[in-house]
């Protein structure tokens, strides 16, 4: 029912974002005035007067709120634009499908679909911002880069009174084609549209957090380079892969293919304050949908052998594919929380509703059908807790969840999470175990390039950490160690199906940050680990670090901060993962090895009050040593090109 106006306001931000990029340098002295002051001429709103609740501190009973962040800090690194920070594989570009680079855990249990691609541009509902100001506030940002690479975001929220506010938010992310003549083709359309409000009672024992979130992904996919068209290539099957950094000049194996993603959802969470904060009820209740669709509106075919190319098979369609699958989920959660000096627990119950409902375009000209997976119903019971224990240096924290009912199939597998942690000081010892099912598409898929049904085991995950943060001065360090072992690994092989180890595999993994500054120059360094992330069923680089120097510091008599520094991106030598559009999963592959590579970056960053300015020149070592990258098999990351950014913050 949004896709009429959100293709409108698309276009609206298109046209609109560049020219005010212009029209906000030329304001800047206007927007140092515009705050709201008294007769003395002192600021009475801005960040300080602006706190940000989210759902965490709720459940937490913790309503209070944190003042707004403004700092410069991570406007210029990339991952920080998007709502998942950490490190990534990714297609090289904006908006392209990725997945985490480094290990995670899975703590997820029960039904779930297992389409994950495009997570990292989603909004998660559970940790949207709320905001309680005393005046409207306004939040601006825009980044344009080469390759028409886009980020666009504008939010508006103020109080209805003292104990209530509301607020709206629209967000896009745009980049353009790399493998094309024309460098104006669009490659990745995102946008999302967001409504939020947060109400109070009057005594404080009543709290509520609600929003509605809509999100349109579009990702076209071109399969990444086909080397035996490259522009230096004279014999294809010699092709060396330094040979295709010719960006716009390579063609790629895909020109008709997209994927697209759509998630609804509305989130409603209240707390009740019984007994003081000893005691608390709350309740959250969670809808959402996911719809995943990929089509390919003519597959590509060897004219002279009247061959499929790129695709493994065509098993319903041969000239075209259009795959869907659509997940629509009910969660409600019930619990009790409450904290005393010592001692701070929570316990819950929750009920998940999920139906899933799959189709596929059958032969030529094509008829979309229900898929052999198709009206698939979950009704699922989950209960869990926590309890943490603080006394003076000394600390002790345990959590889980069990996965207690599958009302539809009383037979299912036990499944649980269980984290312990005991802190002394800066040292912090956990101990997590795990034991999980494999996802929805993992278990069954029926498409036109892939097709399978599986009967898979849990995945069992014992893993141990030992952490460090230690702050000394101006030095600051944190550090960690772990011991992974991982039973009956569900992964994507070679040949892009689901598969299942039959022995364990063990990551041992150690990661460190360090921060530190002398007099104005700010030096952060970080580096992360892995032994065992390069056997079957694995892909995890042995090492990758990221370093920032920056010097910052006031000038014009204190009327602007600013910073200028440098930011280094390293990648060892690996075999990353390969990419499957048709079924949105990276699957392992043995062909391809990426070599090491560095990104360097140089920026400048300023800030006037509420205005900040970014210039940045991304990849200013290119051409040295070598002429570009691989993030993925036949997929290159971005060439030189400078980003411009502007984040406008307004509380008034």
């Amino acid at each position: 029912m949004y896709s009429l106006p959100l293709r409108w306001l698309g276009r609206v931000a298109r046209n609109w974002a560049g020219w005010s990029v212009f029209f906000l340098l030329l304001t800047v002295p206007a927007a140092v005035q515009a705050q709201v002051l008294d007769d003395s001429t002192k600021v009475l709103y801005g960040a300080r007067t602006t706190r940000v609740l989210r759902e965490a501190d709720l459940l937490r009973d913790q309503n209070e709120g944190r003042i707004i962040d403004t700092a410069l800090v991570n406007l210029p690194s990339a991952r920080n634009w998007y709502h998942d920070s950490t490190f990534y594989q990714d297609l090289g570009h904006v908006g392209t499908a990725g997945r985490p680079l480094l290990w995670r855990t899975n703590t997820e249990l029960g039904a779930r679909l297992g389409r994950n691609a495009f997570d990292r541009y989603a909004r998660d509902p559970a940790t949207i911002p709320y905001y309680d100001s005393k005046s409207p506030y306004t939040f601006f940002r825009f980044i344009q880069g080469g390759n028409g690479e886009q980020v666009f975001e504008l939010s508006y929220t103020r109080s209805i009174n003292k104990n209530a506010s509301i607020g709206i938010a629209y967000e896009r992310f745009a980049a353009n084609k790399v493998y094309t003549n024309n460098p104006r083709e669009s490659l990745v359309e995102h946008s999302n549209f967001l409504v939020f409000a947060r109400f109070q009672s009057t005594d404080e024992r009543y709290h509520a957090l609600l929003n509605y979130n809509n999100v349109r992904h579009l990702a076209v996919e071109q399969g990444g380079i086909n080397p035996s068209l490259s522009a230096n290539t004279t014999t294809p099957d010699t092709t060396e892969l330094s040979e295709l950094f010719d960006y716009g000049e390579e063609r790629p194996w895909l020109f008709t293919a997209s994927n697209r993603e759509h998630r609804d959802g509305i989130r409603f969470a209240q707390s009740y304050r019984l007994l003081g904060k000893g005691l608390t009820a709350y309740h959250v209740v969670d809808w959402h949908r996911q719809m995943n669709r990929f089509q390919d509106t003519k597959l590509p075919v060897n004219t002279t052998t009247n061959t499929l190319l790129y695709y493994p098979r065509a098993r319903l369609s041969q000239t075209a594919t259009d795959d869907r699958a659509e997940v629509q989920q009910v969660e409600n959660t019930f619990g009790v929380l409450g904290r005393t000096t010592a001692v701070e627990y929570k316990l819950y119950a929750r009920h998940r509703a999920l139906s899933l409902a799959t189709r596929n375009l059958v032969g030529e000209p094509g008829e979309l059908r229900p898929a052999a997976n198709d009206g698939q119903d979950f009704s699922q019971l989950f209960v869990g807790g926590s309890a943490a224990f603080n006394y003076k240096i000394f600390a002790i924290e345990t959590a889980g969840e069990v996965f207690a009912l599958d009302i539809n199939n009383p037979a299912q597998n036990q499944e649980y999470w269980v984290r312990g942690a005991a802190k002394v000081g800066p040292l912090t010892g956990e101990v997590l175990s795990t034991s999980f099912s494999p996802t929805l598409t993992q278990r069954q898929f029926d498409g036109n390039h892939y097709a399978w049904d599986n009967a898979f085991r849990n995945t069992f995950i014992n893993q141990f950490t030992a952490r460090l943060d230690q702050t000394l001065g101006q030095h600051r360090l944190e550090a960690s160690g772990a011991i992974i072992n991982i039973t009956d690994l569900v992964y994507y092989n070679e040949a892009g199906a689901p598969a299942q180890l039959g022995v364990d595999r063990r990551l041992l993994t150690v990661s460190a940050r360090y921060r530190f500054n002398v007099g104005n120059f700010f030096f952060d360094n970080q580096a992360h680990a892995t032994s065992g992330g390069d056997e079957e069923g694995l892909r995890i680089p042995a090492l990758v670090t990221n370093s920032k120097v920056y010097y910052q510091g006031y000038v014009f008599r204190k009327a602007l901060f600013g910073q200028i520094g440098a930011e280094v991106y390293y990648q060892s030598t690996w075999r990353p993962y390969d990419y499957s559009p048709s079924n949105q999963q990276f699957y392992v592959q043995n062909h391809f090895t990426a070599a090491n590579f560095a990104v360097a970056d140089v920026f400048l960053t300023a800030d006037i009050r509420t205005v900040a300015v970014l210039l940045k020149m991304a990849y200013v070592n290119q051409g040295i040593l070598r002429d570009g990258y691989f993030v993925t098999p036949y997929y290159t990351g971005l060439p030189r090109r400078f980003e411009l950014g502007i984040r406008w913050q307004f509380f008034d």
